[in-house]
């Protein structure tokens, strides 16, 4: 039940719709105040009324019922407080009903959404940078399909440049098949690194690496083919990495996709009277939007990232007629989308104000900062294998006794990784750190996912019997429900502001909630009637639990 429409709905406020009053209703910071409560302050202008009055006399009016119990007015506040047998009743039997649904809608249905994310390198590491992205764009893909838009996850490949020239530079001088399928990526990133220690010291490297970059363009099948042995094998190994944190692509279209796509772009920028010349190259001025000039086309001829990007764009349009397209990418690349967005918004793209740029922080490790060139680079697959081990030695520990131990450490190992990148504002830089991640008594995923295996003993051990009435609820009781019904209104602010971390950070508040509960009330010997709800309880516990943590990419197992 959606409490604030039913008091909205009985608390007439003159010049106020139920809307607006719905709208004016918010959770308490302190339960002993309420359950809901609505600030009269902005109402002393129009009311000519000091708000304390107005709140009392809205107290007043208000007809309570068997949902709400009291309204009282508190220094300009109206507070209500919900039946808390009636709450709970209400929450429980939903989440009982709705199990793995509970929390989703179809508030998105006929809405696609393209969702922009991870965006690997090809031939280039997948490495701990890629985390956030990854991450962030899976659980925005989850997300929106859990509330019934029809996402569309792009991997918009960095498949396009002169890198690829010098990769097949140094693979023609000092590389072989055999390196590489005994290597894998990272034998090409030690080509990669040593073509650029070579190249300083003999510049016409990177005339050649030019050259050959051309000869891919230009499609001779010899630099091609390297080109596609380049491409296969970075798919094939950061797919294994993919399928370990439960990411799934519906588009791999790179930015090699859009090279027979953006002449009509450019076409289009000129017919407009967009494109003006400035030292040889082609650039849009947003000088007007206090912006450098976007650059189109380079004084050579060349296109830039900008120029894809608004290529993309359109392509995506056009093939999705997305309600929003969001872009999973690093802060510092704010400049360059707003520059994206303002030149497709001067093309007279009226779509232009549904592309989004989901900015975040940077991860780093604590030993550092990486550089691709220098060769100092923190693999991601080595990051999650650690916190595999990592997971699987605290396991062995804790319950030397336990079965399928490795399967249980790789789902708590990755869980982690992806808690760690999450927990926090996107915006954020993190410093990731194994000892954090992995703390079974902090704020992470181990945590929850221990809760989400205590709470399955004790439904193993207390059988089937269920319900959701209570006649006197507790007050640790009551705050386990009150959290379990607010996870609907958390999963749309979630998606409204485009961060997880609300999930995240909720599945830790209710697994606390919980486990006070399970520490303060006896469950499996309490009388019959009262034990039969705090098993429903207990289970609405877990789903909710296992749907949230699910939503993020991460697994529960059955025990710990």
């Amino acid at each position: 039940m959606d409490f604030k429409q039913h008091i909205a709905k009985k608390l007439p406020v003159e010049g106020l719709t139920v809307q607006d009053v719905y709208g004016m209703l918010a959770v308490p910071p302190d339960t002993a105040m309420g359950d809901l409560a609505l600030p009269c302050f902005r109402l002393a202008k129009t009311l000519r009324k000091a708000p304390a009055l107005i709140a009392e006399e809205l107290a007043a009016k208000y007809p309570c019922d068997g949902i709400v119990c009291g309204v009282q007015a508190v220094n300009g506040y109206l507070n209500f407080r919900i039946d808390r047998a009636f709450l709970a009743k209400q929450t429980l039997e939903r989440i009982l009903s709705e199990r793995e649904r509970y929390g989703a809608s179809g508030e998105g249905a006929g809405k696609t959404v393209c969702i922009d994310y991870s965006s690997v390198n090809i031939a280039k590491p997948f490495h701990i940078g890629h985390l956030s992205t990854t991450v962030l764009g899976s659980a925005l893909y989850k997300l929106h399909k859990f509330l019934g838009y029809t996402p569309v996850g792009i991997n918009h490949l960095g498949d396009y440049g002169t890198q690829f020239g010098k990769l097949i530079s140094a693979y023609r001088r000092w590389g072989s098949r055999q390196m590489l399928e005994e290597g894998g990526l990272r034998a090409l990133n030690a080509l990669y690194v040593r073509f650029h220690e070579e190249a300083e010291k003999d510049d016409s490297l990177n005339d050649e690496a030019r050259a050959y970059f051309k000869k891919i363009e230009d499609g001779d099948p010899q630099a091609v083919e390297l080109f596609g042995l380049f491409k296969s094998l970075t798919l094939k190994e950061v797919g294994k990495i993919y399928e370990l944190l439960n990411v799934q692509f519906d588009s791999w279209a790179g930015e090699s996709f859009y090279n027979d796509k953006m002449q009509p772009v450019i076409d289009e920028l000129r017919a407009k009277g967009l494109l003006t010349e400035s030292e040889g190259a082609q650039v849009v001025d947003l000088s007007a939007y206090d912006m450098p000039p976007c650059i189109i086309l380079r004084s050579d001829g060349a296109s830039l990232y900008a120029t894809r990007d608004i290529a993309a764009a359109v392509y995506r349009k056009n093939t999705y007629d997305f309600y929003k397209c969001l872009y999973v990418v690093a802060y510092q690349q704010n400049l360059h989308f707003r520059q994206v967005f303002k030149v497709l918004e001067l093309m007279g793209k009226e779509w232009a104000k549904d592309l989004v740029h989901v900015a975040y922080g940077m991860v780093s490790l604590e030993e550092g900062s990486m550089s691709t060139r220098k060769g100092r680079v923190v693999y991601l697959k080595d990051v999650i294998d650690r916190c595999i081990e990592k997971a699987l030695a605290i396991i062995t520990e804790k319950n030397p006794a336990l079965e399928n131990k490795e399967e249980i450490a790789r789902t708590v190992g990755v869980g982690a990784v992806i808690f760690g990148a999450l927990y926090n504002n996107k915006i954020k830089d993190i410093t990731f750190s194994y000892d954090k991640v992995l703390n079974f008594e902090g704020e992470t995923s181990c945590y929850v996912q221990y809760t989400c295996a205590r709470a399955r003993s004790v439904l193993e051990k207390g059988g089937a019997e269920r319900s959701s009435a209570n006649a006197a609820v507790t007050p640790q009781e009551f705050e386990v429900v009150k959290k379990l019904a607010e996870f609907p209104d958390v999963l749309k602010s979630a998606l409204e502001k485009y961060e997880p971390c609300f999930i995240a950070r909720y599945c830790v508040d209710l697994a606390q909630l919980y486990n006070k509960f399970y520490f303060d009330c006896s469950i499996l010997n309490a009388e019959q009637a009262v034990r039969a709800f705090r098993l429903s309880l207990t289970e609405s516990v877990l789903i909710t639990l296992k749907n949230g943590l699910g939503l993020l990419g991460i697994g529960v197992p059955s025990k710990m």
